[in-house]
């Protein structure tokens, strides 16, 4: 590390402790040469993970497109805006942690679809209109009418749970 006053490459370490969000290491140096302290932060280096969309594109994973998408799928519902940040940032950890370079968009989208589904059924329905680009109301009323048994097979499994 070269000190910023003098320019010396020689320093010791003071101190050394954790940012709040521990996401990097914050370091107290003092030069050897002029004694001056400075303070540097140590990060992790993270390799950009790059979305591969449907023509071939790549582009940088952006985690505030995924939450976008939420937001308006979930406009007008009574989902708190925390769950939806929460819900964003586990799909964007479920996706660092299986993949070190590079994801489909369809394998993103399909991982925000599970998550609208198990948080509200119009949020869900909003979001796959868009999503899976339904070519007619035939298609929309075919995802309906799943979504509608298997409204009813939980109930069924909640009556027969509560006898």
């Amino acid at each position: 590390m070269r000190c910023p006053n003098c320019g010396h490459k020689e320093d010791k370490v003071v101190d050394s402790r954790a940012t709040q969000e521990e996401s990097a290491i914050r370091r107290r140096r003092e030069c050897l040469n002029c004694g001056k302290r400075f303070t540097t932060y140590e990060y992790v280096e993270e390799v950009s993970l790059m979305v591969v969309k449907k023509d071939n594109r790549r582009e940088p994973f952006d985690r505030q497109k995924i939450l976008s998408g939420m937001l308006k799928a979930c406009e007008k519902r009574p989902i708190s805006i925390d769950k939806i940040e929460e819900a964003a940032l586990q799909i964007e950890r479920q996706i660092q942690k299986k993949y070190e370079r590079e994801v489909l968009a369809s394998r993103i989208g399909e991982l925000v679809v599970e998550k609208l589904k198990a948080m509200d059924d119009v949020a869900y329905v909003r979001f796959a209109s868009v999503y899976r680009q339904f070519k007619d109301v035939n298609q929309f009323m075919q995802e309906l009418n799943e979504m509608l048994n298997r409204g009813k097979n939980n109930l069924k499994k909640k009556t027969k749970k509560a006898k």
